[in-house]
């Protein structure tokens, strides 16, 4: 069987038969003490190394893995984990049941369920699971996080267009939209390595209006696929050190995000004094209309609720 490890001078590790690692470098130390989070565009690291760093998110109990709501004194803060709602931790055969997840595919029928997921897709950093192994025919699995940081302006840029574009190309009409992230996490990964449930890194949203005549609809027209692309780091580690600095890094990605009048970024002037990386991690105050939780995206009916 093929063997992955972990490149970092001392820090590689050679795996064992019963475990997969990405033969990859991670983010060094160094870089991790001066990378903010507005520099992440997307990040991959083993789900069992997610849930230890970021226990007040996440919560694996027997065979049941819980996205947590964000704490009260925090709301707006946390990740969006987009899921259909069943997860082979590390390829087992009984399947972990996710709660507090948000579904990869919904059906949005009015301008408000529109705007409150679209904002809730930029408002915080969103979180795919994916089973990986070294080899198509492998026995052995790993389940890997990828966090996309959609606060990032790239990610951001490309998911906002792909939203107006396929709007100003089918005025009043039903469409079909997908956002994919296969293409960045496969060339994340060594070549030979086999993504187990690839459809699992993408989401889309389906918006229906009652048209008489809905043409590009029935004939496919109006389904568009954007394939997201951006630079992935790799955060796994076996570290500590590395693993707490990892941690405070996660801890600033999903602090609250501020929410804006519009659906795009507030453009900030050249002689402004804000920092790109304060208006990415709300050390601004919030403005008066940030008032309504973007929580409220959760009673659409494409969401699972979480459970007590």
């Amino acid at each position: 069987m093929a063997i992955w490890s972990s490149g970092g001078g001392a820090e590689a590790v050679t795996s064992s038969s019963s475990s997969v690692r990405p033969s990859l470098t991670s983010v060094s130390s160094r870089e991790l003490q001066s990378l903010r989070t507005c520099n992440c565009e997307m990040a991959v690291l083993p789900l069992r190394q997610l849930l230890a760093l970021q226990p007040h998110a996440f919560q694996l109990q027997g065979d049941t893995l819980a996205a947590l709501s964000p704490p009260s004194r925090q709301p707006g803060g946390g990740f969006t984990v987009m899921s259909d709602g069943l997860l082979r931790l590390d390829g087992q055969q009984q399947p972990c049941r996710l709660t507090g997840y948000f579904k990869r595919y919904v059906e949005l029928n009015t301008h408000y369920d529109y705007k409150n997921y679209r904002e809730t897709m930029l408002g915080r950093p969103l979180v795919f699971f994916v089973n990986v192994r070294t080899k198509r025919n492998s026995s052995k699995e790993k389940t890997y996080a990828l966090i996309v940081n959609t606060r990032h302006p790239k990610i951001r840029r490309q998911i906002e267009n792909g939203m107006n574009h396929i709007i100003s190309s089918v005025i009043g009409e039903s469409y079909k939209l997908r956002f994919d992230f296969q293409d960045a996490v496969k060339a994340f990964f060594p070549p030979g390595a086999f993504l187990v449930n690839e459809e699992s890194l993408s989401f889309s949203y389906e918006f229906k209006v009652d048209a008489l005549f809905d043409f590009f609809y029935w004939f496919g027209i109006s389904k568009s696929t954007v394939s997201v692309n951006g630079k992935v780091l790799n955060l796994s580690s076996t570290n500590p050190e590395k693993r707490e600095m990892i941690t405070k890094f996660l801890d600033k990605m999903s602090e609250p995000n501020l929410r804006s009048n519009s659906f795009s970024d507030r453009k900030f002037s050249v002689t402004s004094r804000t920092s790109i990386d304060e208006v990415f991690n709300s050390n601004l105050a919030a403005q008066s209309s940030w008032t309504e939780s973007p929580l409220t995206v959760w009673t659409l009916s494409g969401v699972q609720a979480s459970e007590d």
